[in-house]
């Protein structure tokens, strides 16, 4: 039994045809899937990924359009980080992001990373981080996460140079986005708990995660900030949670420009229905196996209630659609191909997308 890493993030948003201007002309995603909610088929369900739909890269949406803003607290998620493999390359997104109307922060040092943060057009905080230096940098490759490591005042909020921070960008007009800024996928995904000793018993002992990092939010150091990761821990396989204490933030709320759920990736069917027993076995509540035409997913929730998935690598995308067709026309599975007319009639139309 082994979950494989990050295998996609679903958020809300409010204006689908906005959402897909903006992660494919703005972030260079590639719309692979244009779908509906299989359980509210009155609502798009966008799907972006690389070239390949590669689990991992893979950012999904649903449209909906009259769910009032949300907003993060515990239980919910915080920020979806994406992958890029070098300082040059996050510098580059800052001037390309800036250039096309984006208020971008950072970059920032987190040690172990760096970081720029920006919003898409609902708000959702996104970040694209640096692949390294990685987690040894402060304590020994085979002992990672194994000791509180306080940051580095240097890197603290009330102790940043902002301004020199501000001005830091690459230094031309960047006019494509060149190979070398490809974003490579999912970084890590951070949410917010209630309680990070119950939260790291939860990834540890029931997910089988290991925490590669201990320490503290550096833009708030009274609060825990703990680093799950699968395996080792490589980009694109690491959970993150903020800790904090009931009363202290309110609890987040579902709405637009926030996370649905977000979900690991299993190889086949029978690994997922081996994790569904454990997980019942250790007293989660998990829902069904569901079809989701592309892949199958079970849904459980962390010890504050956000919603977790754990989904299989296939059948994949092209069950559905050539590969050079991905995303070009609206896919239904077959128990919703017989409403087709009045699904459609119920979508506002994406200017032939």
């Amino acid at each position: 039994m082994n979950l494989l890493g990050l295998h996609h993030i679903t958020l809300i948003c409010s204006n689908a045809r906005r959402t897909i201007d903006f992660y494919t002309h703005v972030l260079g995603f590639k719309l692979v899937k244009k779908t509906v909610n299989f359980d509210d088929p009155s609502a798009y369900h966008l799907y972006f990924g690389n070239e390949t739909a590669t689990p991992g890269t893979l950012l999904t949406f649903f449209e909906w359009r009259d769910l009032s803003k949300g907003h993060w607290g515990i239980g919910t998620t915080h920020h979806a980080a994406l992958i890029v493999d070098s300082d040059e390359a996050q510098l580059k997104w800052k001037r390309w992001l800036q250039d096309h109307g984006v208020k971008v922060s950072g970059p920032y040092d987190r040690s172990y990373f760096k970081s720029i943060y920006f919003t898409d057009p609902d708000g959702m905080i996104l970040e694209i981080a640096t692949r390294g230096p990685g987690w040894a940098v402060d304590e020994a490759r085979d002992a990672v996460g194994t000791t509180f490591i306080p940051p580095p005042e240097q890197f603290l909020r009330d102790r940043r140079d902002e301004s020199a921070i501000a001005t830091s960008s690459w230094p031309e007009p960047v006019g494509e986005i060149t190979p070398d800024m490809g974003v490579k996928g999912l970084h890590h995904i951070t949410a917010v708990a209630s309680d990070i000793e119950e939260t790291s018993k939860f990834y540890t002992e029931v997910l089988g995660l290991k925490i590669v990092k201990r320490t503290a939010n550096y833009d708030d150091p009274s609060a825990p900030h703990y680093y799950f990761g699968v395996g080792d821990g490589a980009p694109g396989d690491v959970v993150t949670y903020f800790g904090y204490a009931p009363g202290k933030i309110q609890r987040g709320r579902i709405g637009t420009g926030m996370t649905h759920n977000f979900a690991f990736g299993v190889q086949d069917d029978d690994e997922q229905i081996a994790w569904r027993e454990r997980l019942l076995s250790s007293g989660v509540e998990v829902t069904p196996v569901m079809d989701r035409r592309y892949f199958r997913s079970v849904y459980f929730w962390d010890p504050d209630g956000h919603m977790l998935e754990i989904s299989t690598t296939g059948p994949g995308f092209m069950v559905d659609e050539e590969l050079e067709k991905l995303g070009t026309h609206l896919c239904l599975p077959p128990w919703l191909e017989p409403e087709r007319e009045a699904i459609e009639s119920n979508l506002m139309p994406l200017d032939g997308r």
